[in-house]
């Protein structure tokens, strides 16, 4: 049992931690890691730039899942076909996608996927990672991860008085994605723009989301309640919910001559500019820096208009903060692609979790086969217990 000391007002043999974690490592974990202060990142063993320069999405999706990438051309072609058989939802679960679709369409499909996958998980039997078996929790994760590019597109066209279109198993993951989304197969270059920043996604340390898929994996439970919680965590702006926003500050700025003044305002404020400075990085993203190399290979006026901002927002950053490292982070370049491979704005952060499912599926298998629970301590900073409990008046 803890004992408290009253004096210092914390749980005896604890340890005080920053706030919001930050640098605590709480966890070993094999499935990767962030080098903030070198701009690398990797899954498991691979430079997860490099995956996505070279590799597909499955192939990924394996590495995370199994350990390793697939050994040869009958081994992708053997995952790509498991996984691609789960993407088909069930019955009840489709036929409840209508109204779930209306009820939630304010806030869009994130909001309708954590509903929609507690009745997933409910309508496909899924038992607490407690009770399950490895191979068993591997099952359930690959379901549910197969599940959520189908659950997210379908809410989205229900959302806009459209049908939903059912998955094609003869399709890419990204391609499959852009296909259920806007009922026409993609062109190759732009699926595999999508598919690269997916691969980019997939995982990136003990974020927010994974770190709430893995306490909820620590208590045992169910692999679509790990994942709810991951979504939720997801959805918040400051997390998953800027890649729309940043690109709202290209819009807000409008032209070329505007972007000193309309920064130097907001700097000046006090305000964040979206799209720019990350909690770990003190060099730059690596991912924006992948994802401007897509970009440009598109060009146009919107790419440029971007490279423009970006040069300008680091060079007034460095002169009003100086001694801070602010680069663009994921979410600028991400918008500016997703933007050109067609990708509704309100589908921003829906693909950004299309792809960290996977990794959150990962950390739940992982976190799964740990025993122990996640159950941290918190300073208490209120009044001196205990008082006199007042009578009623």
């Amino acid at each position: 049992m803890d004992t408290t000391d009253i004096t210092r007002g914390t749980t005896a043999g604890t340890i005080e931690g920053p706030r919001g974690l930050a640098g605590v490592v709480v966890t070993e974990t094999e499935l990767g890691d962030v080098r903030g202060r070198e701009g690398f990142y990797h899954y498991r063993q691979y430079s997860a730039v490099e995956l996505a320069a070279s590799r597909t999405f499955e192939d990924v999706w394996h590495l995370m899942f199994r350990g390793a990438l697939p050994a040869g051309p009958a081994e992708r072609a053997a995952f790509a076909a498991e996984t691609a058989a789960l993407r088909p939802l069930p019955g009840a679960v489709r036929e409840a996608l209508p109204a779930l679709a209306r009820a939630t369409a304010p806030s869009g499909p994130l909001a309708g996927l954590r509903t929609a996958l507690s009745l997933l998980g409910a309508s496909a039997g899924f038992r607490p990672v407690y009770d399950l078996d490895p191979e068993h929790r591997a099952q359930d994760a690959l379901a549910a991860c197969a599940a959520v590019p189908t659950l997210l597109t379908a809410l989205h066209r229900l959302g806009q008085g459209l049908e939903p279109v059912e998955p094609r198993a003869d399709l890419p993951y990204a391609a499959n994605y852009l296909y259920m989304l806007t009922g026409e197969e993609p062109d190759p270059v732009t699926a595999r723009a999508v598919e690269q920043y997916l691969v980019s996604t997939v995982d990136h340390g003990f974020n927010a989301s994974t770190f709430t898929a893995r306490v909820i994996a620590s208590t045992g439970a169910d692999v679509a309640a790990c994942l709810t919680g991951a979504v939720g965590a997801l959805s918040g702006p400051l997390h998953g919910g800027a890649p729309s926003r940043a690109l709202d500050t290209l819009d807000a700025i409008g032209t070329a001559d505007r972007i000193g003044p309309w920064i130097r305002e907001r700097v000046l404020a006090g305000e964040r500019i979206m799209g720019f400075g990350h909690p770990v990085y003190r060099t730059e993203d690596p991912r924006s820096r992948m994802l401007r190399g897509i970009a440009q290979q598109f060009g146009g006026p919107l790419v440029d208009f971007a490279v423009e901002v970006e040069r300008q927002v680091e060079e007034i950053l460095a002169e009003l903060k100086p001694g801070r490292e602010l680069h663009t982070n994921v979410e600028f370049y991400a918008g500016v692609v997703m933007e050109l491979c067609g990708i509704p704005r309100e589908m921003f952060t829906p693909t950004f979790c299309a792809a960290r499912v996977v990794g959150w599926g990962a950390n739940i298998l992982e976190q799964a086969a740990d025993p122990k629970i996640i159950r941290p301590a918190a300073r208490y900073a209120g009044p001196t217990p205990p008082q006199p409990v007042p009578l009623p008046g």
